[in-house]
Formats: C-alpha cells, structure tokens, sequence
C-alpha cells in the first residue's frame, strides 16, 4: 500500500513544475501582446501609405479620371485608369480599417485575460512590491 501511496506523490506538481507553467503562459501573453501590436502597427502605416497615396491620386481624379495609372498587384505593375485605382485603393484601406479594429479588439480582450492572469497569481513588476 505504500508503493501505491508514494506513485501519487511522484506524479503530483511540484511548486517548481508550477512556477515554470506560470513563467511560460505569462512569457506566452506577452509574446501574443507583441505579436497583436506589432501587427496592428503594422497595418497601420500600410493604410496610411493608402491614405496618401488616395490624396495624390483625388487630384488626378478630379483633373482626369481617365488617366493612365501604374499599380503594383502581386509584383507584377498593372496599367489602369486613376478612377479604377483609386476605387480599389479605398476598398484596401477600409478592409485594413476593419482588420486594424479587429486586432484592436483581440489585443485589448488579450490584454483583460493577461491582467486577471497576474491578479489571479499575484504577479507584479520587480519594482512594485
């Protein structure tokens, strides 16, 4: 009866066992967090990128809509007119938009787990004791 005993001794968690899980789920969210936020950064200066390159593009819109028009879909440069661009480039920045307010909404719902996470364990930055 004791051999029974001491193998579910053996095979309970040790504290060490513990404190690595919580190093590793706490290194995993701030891992995620990084990855949300460089993502969302990211895709932020790309519809930016849009945004300027829609201002220059209006102008010739107004001036000639029919006008040649250069884009680059795929690597491979494409001749159009500024009034097919600039449709499909203000499609392009509302569909980032949308990606960057999902991400947004991911990494602030990631963000509330994360924080109940370091309430849950007690967890506080070295500085605040």
């Amino acid at each position: 009866m004791s051999s029974s005993s001491s193998k579910k001794s053996s095979k309970a968690p040790t504290i060490s066992d513990q404190g690595t899980k919580i190093q590793q789920t706490y290194s995993r969210f701030q891992n995620d967090l990084q990855t949300l936020a460089s993502k969302i950064g990211e895709l932020e200066q790309e519809a930016e990128e849009h945004v300027l390159v829609l201002s220059t593009l209006n102008e010739a819109l107004a001036e000639e809509p029919d006008r040649k028009c250069f884009r680059l879909i795929g690597g491979v440069l494409v001749e159009r007119t500024v009034k097919d661009v600039v449709t499909a480039l203000q499609t392009n920045r509302d569909g980032i938009r949308k990606v960057v307010t999902g991400l947004t909404e991911q990494y602030k719902a990631k963000e509330g787990e994360f924080e109940k996470f370091k309430e849950e364990y007690n967890i506080r930055p070295a500085g605040r004791i």
